[in-house]
């Protein structure tokens, strides 16, 4: 533990030892003395995977083969759930849409058929009176 103030929750071990300015790396507890004498690691053990690592290793071809076959299973099975999860997720919108669509549809029907063409002809009756100013200008 290294003594200083920055740190908001510190033990009251650390703060008296800070006031009383004692050097954490002469004070045994501390993490400052355990690197500084050497008792604890101060490298990381991922730097010496990493050496190991740069050197070539041999592959067998049916483990490879068979790594790169499930592999492709693996993303066909990942595509499809991830297909079917969407579709779950659309499909009660999807029937709250139709049912708009069909509402749509009944209020303005009218736009869309054709009109009905009038097989019969429709016969008007005509007065055969005709007015006086009908007979005036039709002279």
């Amino acid at each position: 533990m290294v003594f200083s103030l920055s740190a908001t929750m510190q033990r009251s071990k650390c703060h008296k030892n800070f006031k009383m300015k004692r050097n954490p790396r002469k004070v045994k507890w501390t993490k400052a003395y355990r690197a500084a004498h050497g008792k604890d690691m101060t490298q990381d053990k991922t730097f010496e995977f990493e050496k190991k690592r740069n050197r070539p290793e041999r592959y067998d071809r049916n483990v490879t083969e068979n790594t790169l076959t499930a592999i492709k299973k693996i993303d066909k099975i990942r595509s499809a759930r991830a297909s079917k999860y969407i579709e779950k997720r659309l499909k009660p919108n999807k029937q709250k849409i139709y049912k708009e669509d069909i509402k749509v549809l009944d209020n303005d029907i009218v736009m869309i058929k054709a009109p009905q063409q009038v097989s019969e002809k429709i016969k008007v009756d005509v007065s055969k009176k005709k007015s006086v100013q009908n007979e005036a200008m039709e002279e």
